[in-house]
């Protein structure tokens, strides 16, 4: 059970109830638990988030390149609230069950760019962001551009928030479940 209560978002006012509108406009009506507990707790911080990930949605990564990078982020810092939400939204984004494992384990998919995406992000996290210049250098001839690079670094700020942010709360899981 969540750490942190919440009143009924039916309740909600003001900053909050409008946090909640635009997080029902992109969850499809819903406002998942992450977001419940966020916007009724600092309602500025959720709407500074939604525009990241607004961001993130109209970057040059593909949705598939998020989704690696979110699922892979989520395994590595242990928040099952954010495993289940990107293995739902990843397989949304085309990817399969089994790559999707692969991705979870840090093992190669089969596809190359893939690949260098999923060594590039746990060798940043393995290594506190330390790279060497031939990490740099293979990430580059594996095709990603410096602006994917920086969006990259974004993806992965704004999924260890949220990851950081859960296993505080101990956010009650409402996405389907990843074994």
């Amino acid at each position: 059970m969540s750490r942190i209560a919440i009143p009924a978002i039916t309740n909600a006012t003001g900053a909050t109830a409008e946090v909640y509108a635009r997080v029902r406009k992109v969850a499809g009506g819903s406002v998942p638990n992450l977001f419940a507990t966020l916007g009724h707790l600092a309602p500025v911080t959720l709407n500074a988030a939604l525009d990241a990930e607004g961001a993130l949605a109209s970057s040059s990564l593909s949705k598939q390149d998020l989704e690696t990078i979110k699922v892979l982020v989520s395994e590595q810092t242990g928040c099952d609230y954010c495993v289940a939400a990107h293995v739902m939204l990843g397989k949304m984004a085309g990817l399969s069950r089994d790559t999707l494992d692969r991705i979870r384990a840090g093992q190669p998919t089969g596809d190359t760019k893939r690949d260098a995406l999923i060594h590039f992000v746990l060798n940043l996290q393995t290594t506190r962001g330390t790279i060497s210049e031939s990490e740099f250098a293979a990430i580059r001839a594996a095709g990603y551009s410096d602006t994917q690079l920086a969006e990259i670094a974004l993806a992965i700020a704004m999924t260890i928030f949220t990851n950081t942010f859960n296993r505080i709360n101990d956010t009650d899981v409402d996405f389907p479940s990843v074994k």
